[in-house]
């Protein structure tokens, strides 16, 4: 059987061009199909089995790292000196999240209240609970502040009840006594006869309120109408706004429940999340690109103006009363307590403020807050979130507990809440964000250039062919020839 060579050579030319043409429609239909199955993913449902385990019950773990600010100097401070602290910790805890009472809406919204609980990891800490530190008393040194404005009599009488319940200006107590509570004679009065003064009806610690709570009734969006509002807060508590601030813009719940964003970010993305805790929206700003484990991501970061005053940035007026750029003032919503928060160590604040305060060194890599997030999906890879904890402390005539305090913004603790996307989590995102995007984007290359390198051979080969088909065959000329000479010659002899 005879091989037709140039209808080869034809075949290879047509192949080539299927694997340009595909090649090159894989390149227009890759990143479509690849988006349209990150939005099926992104969606809230339940159908969605991984993604919905990932968003009901956080499978990455998560730590809370409470540092201490020992105070060294309290004898002194009384007499008005400056005061010295030194960082003790961390002492850190596991964060156990889940989402409880889970209700969807015909709205395209989804209500829950998210349950919290803190465990204590002796191997990641430095120290153990049971270690003593002395912070400033906030029952006392708060409620003298609080009662300045009260008649002298009334300042008096409040002095001779920290006296009765043996209540000084300073607390030296264990770590897991300050976190999560201790027992208080003036606590239990006050519960008693002020009911509603404290925040906790128990023991009194600095996250006494925390354990074993949730953050409130969230209403978020599912995206399943819109994918650009997935995450996104409908409502918390019933509240579309809060009231705790002298403007609506600062009033307004803003962004997702700081957990996810919705998808397809790009640089000028903004990462806007309401903050129970802080009582508070807030906003992140793009900093950088970067990868993690082959993954991209992007670096958001706290802006300088996210806690400056109403004097170095207008919009945050309403937050005010206001002292400091770099404080938030929160007694607003934390029963009237001079408690204000801000970066650790005062980073990114006024710096007059390292002033007041001996033993604090700010630095951006150990007390900046971060988030790096995946710009397509808009899931978190790296999370660092850092607040410090502030009482303001002052003489308060009267209230002899307060002796001769000069102003001070005094920091109490600072904590990070940390974690990471790591082992199968990560493992499925490497998969699905990282290497099939590469072969998708190998294969549409490699079928172009295969394609191309096909069709450029077999037209050479075709050609080369046709030209040698047209060419005349010399051997068989030369013969010819040469016989006709030979039946000359016989002739003439």
């Amino acid at each position: 059987m005879t091989i037709n060579k140039s209808k080869v050579a034809v075949g290879f030319v047509v192949a080539g061009v299927l694997a340009v043409f595909f090649g090159t429609l894989l390149a227009f239909v890759g990143p479509v199909i690849i988006d349209d199955q990150i939005v099926k993913n992104t969606i809230i449902d339940p159908k969605n089995e991984l993604s919905y385990t990932m968003w009901k019950d956080i499978p990455v773990p998560f730590y809370m790292s409470v540092y201490f600010f020992n105070v060294l100097n309290p004898k002194e401070i009384l007499r008005g000196e400056k005061p010295m602290v030194e960082q003790r910790g961390p002492y850190v805890y596991r964060k156990r999240c889940q989402k409880q009472n889970i209700t969807f809406h015909p709205n395209y919204t989804v209500s829950y209240r998210e349950n919290r609980q803190y465990f204590f990891e002796p191997s990641m800490s430095k120290g153990n609970e049971s270690d003593v530190v002395t912070i400033p008393n906030m029952l006392v040194l708060g409620a003298a502040v609080m009662m300045e404005s009260l008649p002298f009599a009334v300042r008096l009488m409040i002095s001779a009840t920290f006296k009765t319940f043996n209540e000084g200006p300073f607390l030296t107590k264990t770590v897991g006594e300050l976190m999560w509570g201790y027992d208080s004679g003036l606590v239990d009065f006050l519960n008693t006869y002020v009911p509603g003064m404290l925040p906790s009806s128990g023991k009194f610690g600095l996250f006494a309120e925390f354990n074993n709570s949730n953050t409130g009734l969230f209403t978020i969006f599912t995206g399943k109408d819109d994918i650009r509002n997935v995450h996104k807060v409908d409502s918390w508590n019933g509240l579309t706004a809060l009231n705790y601030w002298r403007t609506p813009q600062c009033n307004m719940i803003n962004g997702t429940a700081g957990q996810m964003w919705p998808p397809f970010m790009t640089k000028e993305s903004t990462l806007p999340f309401y903050s129970p805790d802080a009582c508070r929206s807030m906003e992140l700003v793009y900093q950088r690109p970067g990868k993690m484990h082959g993954i991209p991501l992007y670096r958001y970061v706290a802006p300088k103006t996210l806690f400056a005053n109403g004097t170095d940035y207008a919009p945050n007026e309403g937050f005010c009363p206001c002292r400091q750029s770099g404080l938030l003032n929160v007694s607003s919503c934390r029963h009237n307590s001079p408690v204000f928060i801000s970066h650790p160590h005062f980073f990114n604040a006024d710096p007059v403020l390292l002033d007041y305060v001996q033993g604090l060194h700010p630095n951006e890599e150990e007390h900046g807050l971060f988030i790096d997030i995946h710009p397509q999906t808009g899931v978190p890879l790296n999370v660092s979130i850092r607040l410090q904890l502030n009482l303001y402390m002052k003489r308060v005539l009267g209230i002899t507990e307060t002796g001769k305090i000069s102003e001070v913004m005094m920091p109490m603790i600072w904590f990070e809440e940390s974690g990471y996307i790591d082992g199968p989590i990560l493992n499925t995102f490497h998969t699905n964000l990282v290497i099939v995007p590469a072969v998708m984007e190998y294969m549409q290359y490699g079928l172009i250039a295969l394609g191309l390198v096909t069709i450029i051979i077999a037209s050479l080969v075709y050609y080369k062919l046709k030209a040698s088909d047209k060419e005349p065959v010399k051997g068989s000329l030369r013969y010819d020839t040469q016989e006709k000479s030979m039946s000359y010659s016989e002739k003439s002899n």
